[in-house]
């Protein structure tokens, strides 16, 4: 069983940088391809959606994510808040892993922050792609795929896969 894991805010939905928990903001939505994107890979595999949103714990994000009708996607939903560890800390993926009853060899963290998402995650052990929107140039060796568009996120999956 492969189990992609998503970050939540800037990488399922937009952040708009409000006030408050994003449930209660005036305006949300999906990262622009990500709906498209959590349609195809649903259906194939396990997605989760795992967060170190300061604002919400997981009924918060599970009640943003209703929103845009987003939760059907995800099988399980994880707040730091709730695993009693943030990102980038190592233990944050790996209770993921306990609760899911998986390796994290079998994990693919799908980010938009390299140090939180993609940078922990390898150091749990788990495979990673890193969405990198803005096309921000530096060292990222341990995102295994780098990309700028939602679009190429089901092929990033496939070719990760494949490459195993």
């Amino acid at each position: 069983m492969v189990v992609l894991i998503f970050d939540w805010g800037g990488t399922v939905m937009v952040d708009y940088a409000n006030d408050g928990p994003m449930y209660m903001w005036e305006k949300v939505d999906y990262v622009s391809g990500m709906k498209t994107a959590l349609l195809e890979l649903s259906k194939k595999y396990t997605c989760c959606i795992a967060t170190n949103a300061d604002m919400s714990d997981t009924e918060a994000m599970i009640k943003a994510l209703k929103r845009i009708d987003a939760d059907k996607y995800f099988k399980n939903f994880f707040s730091s808040k709730d695993l009693g560890y943030e990102k980038p800390d190592k233990r944050f993926f790996l209770s993921i892993t306990k609760e899911m009853d998986v390796m994290p060899v079998d994990c693919i963290m799908i980010g938009n922050s390299y140090v939180k998402d993609i940078k922990g995650a390898k150091d749990a052990g788990m495979k990673t792609i890193f969405y990198n929107e803005d096309n921000i140039s530096g060292n990222f060796s341990d995102a295994d795929i780098v990309i700028s568009s939602m679009d190429k996120l089901y092929k990033s999956v496939e070719q990760i896969i494949d490459s195993a």
